[in-house]
């Protein structure tokens, strides 16, 4: 006959019981057996409340859910003969997304003899990189894929800025002119014209 392990309401062990009589231990109390750990030799079980327990569950799952970040992929599309007030209107668009914490693909769509002329295509999306260099990453450089080339900004990360100032890299205006005079060649050559 399979036993289980059986751990009580309130988390004390009692010991290891045949199934029959642990489903009678729960039922004493009023409360149901459910099984914790499958896997363990030999499986573990709680009386508990069921509904109780299933609503636990649910509550932490919600929770976790609560905490997880997501973050979407939103895309605009060019042409290699985009105008400049599409191109503006369309980067301002991705530049908003990066902003609120998106993924942006730009796409450039390539039909016929246009195919020929892909550094045209090159030069719109090295424009975008330059126009959103504040804002985005670059996670995917171009690349060409059947007839569309295309390049994946990621929001840019602001926790990187923080670390570098309060690292120890000071500013090259305000922080440089410590360390220098420290090596030995800078202070041979400076003392003639400090002095």
């Amino acid at each position: 006959m399979p036993e289980v392990r059986v751990i009580g309401e309130e988390g004390e062990q009692l010991g290891v019981l045949g199934i029959q009589e642990a489903i009678r231990a729960a039922r004493d109390r009023g409360l149901d057996l459910v099984e914790v750990a499958p896997t363990a030799q030999p499986p573990v079980c709680r009386i508990i409340d069921f509904g109780k327990f299933q609503y636990e569950q649910k509550k932490k799952a919600n929770e976790a859910k609560k905490k997880q970040v997501t973050i979407t992929v939103k895309e605009v599309k060019f042409r290699p003969g985009t105008d400049d007030h599409d191109y503006d209107y369309r980067m301002k668009h991705a530049r908003e997304w990066l902003q609120e914490g998106d993924k942006v693909k730009a796409t450039i769509w390539f039909r016929g003899r246009e195919m020929t002329h892909r550094e045209l295509g090159s030069r719109i999306l090295q424009k975008l990189e330059n126009d959103l260099v504040d804002v985005g990453e670059v996670e995917a450089r171009p690349r060409m894929e059947g007839n569309q080339m295309f390049i994946i900004f990621g929001p840019k990360r602001h926790k990187t800025p923080a670390k570098t100032e309060s690292g120890g890299h000071p500013p090259p205006a305000g922080g440089a002119a410590g360390p220098p005079p420290a090596t030995g060649g800078a202070s041979d050559s400076n003392p003639p014209s400090g002095t």
